[in-house]
């Protein structure tokens, strides 16, 4: 049992680099080492990519047939900032102040194998407290997602019609 526990953390940390694809979205995470702001125990930072890749692919099912969408991402700084935390989970901290979440990422919007569209972005969020956000208050990453979102609608929507 513990062989094939120690084999499937091995094989989630050599994915945890390499990103995820769903629903017409590939995500891929370069470098993700050296991201500014990310958990620092492996399996924590594992879980936010994890999470983060999903949601791409969750907003990639608004895209029209046939279109797909490849993100790299090159960079994120999450919403707030971690300080020790008791039995080794670090905890996150939000101010409002110099905290707000960023994320860097180039992307390629194509349709049956043409490009549409391609593009560097920074995504930036600095009033991410002081506006309403239709996830709930116990959403994972909801400050993240809601950036993500609405660069996704105003970017990727925009063009894949």
């Amino acid at each position: 049992m513990k062989s094939f526990i120690g084999k499937a953390a091995f094989a989630g940390l050599l994915a945890l680099g390499a990103g995820a694809a769903s629903a017409g979205v590939t995500v891929n995470y370069v470098e993700s080492e050296k991201f500014a702001d990310l958990p620092f125990a492996p399996w924590e930072r594992k879980e936010v990519l994890d999470d983060l890749a999903a949601y791409f692919g969750e907003l990639g099912k608004k895209l029209p047939a046939g279109q797909d969408l490849a993100v790299d991402v090159t960079e994120i700084d999450l919403a707030g900032r971690e300080v020790p935390g008791r039995a080794g989970r670090d905890l996150r901290i939000l101010n409002g102040g110099a905290d707000w979440p960023m994320m860097t990422l180039r992307y390629t919007l194509s349709a049956n194998g043409q490009v549409v569209s391609k593009g560097e972005a920074k995504l930036s969020d600095m009033m991410y407290l002081n506006r309403s956000n239709r996830m709930t208050d116990g959403e994972r990453l909801r400050y993240e997602k809601r950036m993500i979102e609405e660069w996704f609608n105003k970017t990727i929507l925009q063009k894949a019609s």
